[in-house]
């Protein structure tokens, strides 16, 4: 049956007073300093400068693992140019910043402060904090820095556009993100307002890693996986889609009329759609051949701006498309797809192995081979240890030895791993069943804890019903379930988790589930808040999500009559997240 949006779907927020926040703010430090000569852009080079020696410079800092100012005020100094400086930290200032700056000899030379910049609306449901080395650094490091900012940023959204009726989450870093906020929360003053969200739900990204690694085939993701869309919504168009002899960027939100209508569309139903719209277009241009000068002066004031924007719109999606269609309608990549469904559903894993085998003799990608490496660790809950070592010599002679660290690292998030003796999936499922069964299993048991880093993923397929029955033909025409964005083959976890505890008001009967995800789950409702606003949810992914993740709650969203607005530390797909785990990374 057809789906459409029901008529009684909630409105989104105003995010654009997140913008005007940080503007103010910035604007407001910045005026502190009437004495400053510049605003300046950290980087290796002196500081040149009209003004007379002792000026005041301006330094906007965005925190990274690279911290070059101490080099910049030292170059200063041994050319005798004293200065004085200021140091603006974003989005917030560590004690390890100042530290730093002890360590090096010029705290003295420097004044600091921060610019509490959390979030960035993207779109009119997309926010992010721009924070793409959160994955790493928490779930890899171990480093939660980033955690507090988490909190910081959910306070902001709750004091801006709360309160929040609910709270559920799942997931270590999403509990202590969680206690964060109410930290600030209880900390802050108490203020009466219209709430504008109703509920929140927070999920950390190693809860669902398999998601992040299968191929997207959503016009957005697909746009990003080839093109690579830049902070969550500028991509630059090549002259394969311009059809001349210059590149131009884009901005992809739904101010593009027709992004928006296609951006959630499984790759498949585009170019016709597209083309469709060329045909309708050309009918409204075709128009102006009956009219009178009063019709055609009414048509050029009114109609024709707007059709020449449809028009240079429509031209670049259906360059990107037919540029998409080249490379991802060959047999190599209809090869790769059916590999992947083969592991979703766990079909014919020899031949799946012989064909990751061949990718890896070909050097096709190293990135490419490693993410079907992951992926069929992460669905096999773990390599048979032959096919482990076989598999990681094959990889380190195509690739080179310098990877073998990267195998530590991978090793380590529970990306790719070797079967332990007597750890088949059998064996393992039926441990988890027997803690579940556990009255005492109120804390995590010596025997949960070593299935830490398991992804337990044929069980959780079975009972969340992830993988559609493959026998069953699946319209792509009319999408039935949220499984559209993966071709049909697999329901996202993280989306299937989110809709389940919505439709359960909590995570009562899940309780096998959060332990095969290895718990840390929790839900609050706070019984003072009286709010009309339960259909809007907010979503917070801390590690990353994807554009399939984002359709996929659109979808959900248009099925129950909700409105989703997803909160993410950066948005991800497979490449930016097994290249945060080459050794090299830092």
């Amino acid at each position: 049956m057809a789906h459409s949006v029901r008529r009684d779907a909630p409105e989104l927020p105003d995010f654009s007073l997140l913008k005007r926040l940080a503007r103010d703010q910035l604007i407001y430090l910045l005026e502190q300093q009437h004495d400053v000569d510049k605003l300046y852009k950290v980087e290796y080079k002196p500081i040149v400068s009209t003004s007379d020696q002792t000026v005041r410079g301006c330094f906007l800092y965005l925190l990274t693992n690279w911290f070059p100012f101490p080099d910049v005020v030292n170059a200063d100094k041994a050319f005798g140019r004293y200065r004085r400086y200021k140091i603006i930290f974003s989005p917030q200032k560590f004690y390890a910043c100042e530290n730093l700056l002890e360590e090096q000899g010029i705290f003295g030379d420097v004044t600091t402060d921060e610019w509490s910049f959390y979030l960035l609306p993207l779109d009119d449901d997309i926010i992010s904090l721009e924070l793409p080395e959160f994955f790493r650094d928490n779930f890899l490091e171990g480093d939660q820095r980033w955690v507090r900012t988490a909190g910081s940023a959910l306070h902001l959204l709750h004091s801006v556009y709360g309160p929040f009726s609910k709270v559920y989450g799942i997931g270590r870093c999403s509990k202590m993100a969680y206690e964060s906020w109410r930290e600030q929360v209880e900390e802050g003053e108490q203020r009466a307002r219209q709430a504008e969200i109703g509920n929140v739900f927070l999920i950390d990204r190693d809860v669902d890693l398999v998601t992040p690694l299968c191929s997207q085939v959503v016009y957005e993701g697909l746009v990003d996986d080839i093109f690579t869309i830049k902070c969550g919504k500028c991509v630059e168009f090549g002259p394969d889609v311009t059809s001349s002899d210059k590149s131009i960027k884009v901005m992809l939100n739904s101010q593009d009329k027709v992004f928006n209508e296609i951006r959630n569309k499984h790759f498949s139903q585009v170019f016709g759609f597209l083309s469709q719209k060329a045909r309708n277009l050309q009918t409204a241009y075709d128009k102006r051949s009956g009219m009178d000068i009063k019709q055609m002066k009414t048509f050029v004031s009114e109609e024709l701006k707007g059709l020449k924007q449809e028009h240079r719109l429509l031209s670049l999606h259906i360059g990107a498309s037919e540029s998409m269609m080249k490379k991802k309608t060959k047999q190599d990549f209809q090869e790769l797809l059916k590999t992947e469904h083969s592991l979703l559903e766990g079909f014919e894993i020899r031949e799946c192995i012989s064909y990751i085998e061949e990718h890896i003799n070909r050097q096709v990608s190293m990135v490419e081979s490693m993410r079907l490496l992951c992926l069929l660790s992460l669905t096999e809950n773990g390599l048979l240890p032959k096919d482990y070592r076989s598999l990681k010599a094959q990889f380190l002679q195509s690739y080179g030895i310098e990877h073998l660290l990267t195998f530590s690292n991978l090793k380590q998030l529970g990306l790719l791993v070797e079967q332990q003796p007597g750890e088949t999936l059998t064996v393992m499922e039926s441990r988890v069943g027997k803690l579940v069964n556990d009255k005492t299993a109120g804390k995590l048991t010596d025997a949960f804890s070593s299935l830490a880093k398991k992804s337990n993923f044929r069980a959780l397929g079975r009972r969340l019903n992830l993988v559609p029955k493959s026998d069953e033909e699946y319209d792509l025409r009319v999408p039935r379930d949220m499984a559209y964005i993966f071709s049909g083959a697999y329901i996202p976890l993280s989306c299937k988790l989110i809709e389940q505890v919505l439709e359960r008001d909590g995570w009562t009967g899940l309780e096998e589930v959060t332990r095969m995800l290895n718990g840390h789950e929790f839900a609050v409702t706070d019984a003072r808040v009286k709010t009309d606003s339960q259909r809007i949810i907010l979503v917070m992914f801390l590690g990353g999500c994807t554009f399939s993740e984002i359709s996929a709650l659109r979808f959900l969203g248009r099925e129950k009559g909700l409105k989703f607005i997803v909160v993410t530390t950066a948005i991800t797909n497979s490449a930016r997240l097994l290249e945060s785990m080459l050794d090299n990374h830092a």
